[in-house]
């Protein structure tokens, strides 16, 4: 199923952290290789084409050797988002951080599909509803 979808990384200085993650590898669960931002120090860029081929990269970004953990941001971009959700270590693990005004917004799950929800912006009626009881929610994580 195709369901675009864009990460960056902002992490001043890690080059050689991310360097790994910066070229092709059939070992890894997800398709593609991080490309640097040009004239951006510690920014790096992917774009996934379909949902199934995107699964473990937060796991590969949290595994890398990381001079300061605290520092490093990840911006994820689902098609059906508003604007990108923020990830940030807590406890050695890339967790969604609040943003204020919006809410990930959970609808019932699939068997079929793994389902990020999606993030939306509050107060514009773009689907806060639709959220849904967190017992039908997906809990798998697609990234």
């Amino acid at each position: 199923m195709s369901r675009m979808a864009q990460v960056i990384v902002l992490a001043r200085y890690e080059d050689e952290v991310m360097e790994p993650l910066t070229w092709p590898d059939e070992a890894r669960t997800w398709q593609g290789c991080f490309v640097q931002i040009p004239m951006f120090v510690g920014g790096w860029h992917i774009e996934f084409e379909r949902w199934n081929r995107r699964r473990g990269v937060l796991k590969d970004l949290e595994s890398l050797p990381w001079n300061e953990p605290a520092c490093v941001q990840v911006m994820l971009h689902d098609e059906d988002d508003d604007l990108f959700g923020l990830w940030m270590f807590r406890d050695g693990v890339l967790v969604e951080v609040g943003i204020p005004g919006t809410q990930r917004v959970h609808c019932a799950s699939s068997p079929w599909e793994v389902d990020p929800g999606f993030l939306v912006r509050t107060g514009l009626g773009r689907g806060e509803d639709r959220h849904s009881p967190e017992d039908v929610q997906d809990p798998r994580l697609c990234w």
